[in-house]
């Protein structure tokens, strides 16, 4: 018997979120026990899982603190789990960051920092540079989160007005040794863009100020002022000669299980990327011509073709406060842009399990998606304008709702083109 389309595609994402789960990638890569104490810090999404991973394959004493964002919290014996804000820094943010600064200061060669690092953890330790308050932080964190900029750019911003982010933290733990592992949400998986980079020497990179002005966004004067001041970049070779970091989980794997997955069901997968970037709606038209051209050459006896990606995609909501998220944006899109091919499905989620200010990891997409949109009084176009993409998906039960995965890879999308009737 066939699984319809959407089922199968909801399975692949799962796979893939499974692919990426602590419990999978973490336990091959910690290191060895040192001859002095272990201390474990770290904030993301990921975190919490990481920690109560690493607690259980760990023999001697550990302890340490984490921070993961509101929903996200895990239960260790031993290592301390708080919870702060996400997207935008809160008090606790700020709280959890002069706790862990405490935690590794005063640390002797032979001691231990293992840094558990996954994507959201730049709003999750907030500790803001001399001269600029929470409230400021706040503020250029929502400007920058709804200017449509990469994260990758975000980051560079990030860095440039905190106290722990850009290897800060690793200084302040030196001696120590530092052991970094990262969950990867960055396109690319440059080490030292994700969650700031905390404990990495900072990369070249555009100057904060500039990206504040390509972009347009308003912020305070002295935060200004601290950007124009060139504030020292932590690069240090002592600092950080005898630290290591490493990926343990990226977006390629997560899209690399589902295509074997695939695979094995008798699907043929295509992976267009797994570091795509963009403005959500462009890159929508563009995967919409792609599957729409090679549904034109599959008959009733090709096996299904999925064609599958990852990244991260963005969305420019100038004055509107829309509702939803990069992934449902981007499949309205799409919807838009196959006009209701009768052979293609679709699926779009964040991997870790939240989409945008949507309360979704996502939506699923099925040929007769707009039609039934339309016969319930909905305007898909305008909603794309608005940017209020998860209304529609919501008003079709089309929506997928997974709650906090413990993981963050970022997007994961699938294309399914079925010849066969479905």
């Amino acid at each position: 018997m066939k699984v319809r389309p959407e089922i199968f595609l909801r399975h692949l994402f799962d796979i893939g979120v499974k692919a990426v789960k602590a419990e999978q990638r973490l336990p091959k890569y910690l290191p060895k026990t040192p001859t002095g104490r272990t201390i474990i810090v770290g904030c993301g999404k990921a975190s919490g899982a990481m920690a109560k991973v690493l607690e259980n394959a760990w023999n001697d004493p550990v302890y340490g603190l984490v921070v993961v964002p509101y929903g996200y919290k895990t239960e260790c014996k031993y290592i301390e789990v708080n919870e702060a804000g996400h997207p935008v820094p809160d008090a606790a943010s700020q709280k959890a960051a002069t706790k862990i600064l405490n935690l590794v200061s005063q640390l002797k060669s032979d001691d231990l920092v293992i840094a558990l690092i996954s994507g959201g953890g730049s709003s999750l330790l907030s500790a803001p540079a001399a001269g600029i308050s929470l409230e400021d932080k706040q503020e250029v964190n929502l400007g920058l989160l709804a200017s449509g900029a990469p994260i990758t750019e975000i980051n560079v911003v990030r860095r440039a007005i905190s106290q722990i982010k850009g290897g800060r933290l690793a200084a302040a733990a030196h001696p120590a040794r530092v052991v970094t592992l990262i969950v990867s949400d960055v396109p690319g998986d440059d080490p030292t863009l994700v969650a700031s980079g905390p404990t990495l020497p900072s990369s070249p990179s555009e100057s904060a100020l500039n990206i504040i002005d390509r972009y347009k966004i308003q912020i305070p004067s002295n935060v200004r002022n601290v950007l124009s001041s060139k504030r020292k970049t932590i690069l240090d070779d002592d600092i950080f000669e005898n630290n290591s970091v490493t990926v343990v989980a990226r977006a390629s794997d997560a899209i690399n299980a589902a295509a074997s997955e695939a695979e094995r069901h008798g699907w043929e997968p295509i992976i267009l990327g797994d570091s795509i970037t963009g403005e959500a709606k462009n890159i929508a038209n563009d995967h919409a011509q792609r599957a729409l051209e090679a549904a034109r050459f599959r008959s009733a006896g090709s096996r299904p073709l999925v064609l599958l990606s990852g990244g991260e995609l963005t969305v420019t909501l100038g004055a509107s406060d829309g509702k939803g998220g990069p992934n449902s944006e981007y499949m309205l899109a799409l919807a838009l842009a196959l006009n209701q091919d009768p052979k293609i499905w679709a699926l779009a989620c964040d991997t870790d399990g939240i989409d945008g200010n949507s309360l979704n990891a996502g939506a699923f997409l099925t040929p007769y998606s707009v039609s039934g949109a339309i016969e319930m009084g909905l305007d898909p176009t305008g909603l794309l304008t608005a940017h209020r993409s998860a209304m529609f998906f919501d008003a079709l039960s089309h929506a997928i709702v997974t709650g906090p995965t413990l993981t963050n890879v970022n997007d994961f999308r699938a294309l399914a083109i079925c010849p066969g009737a479905y």
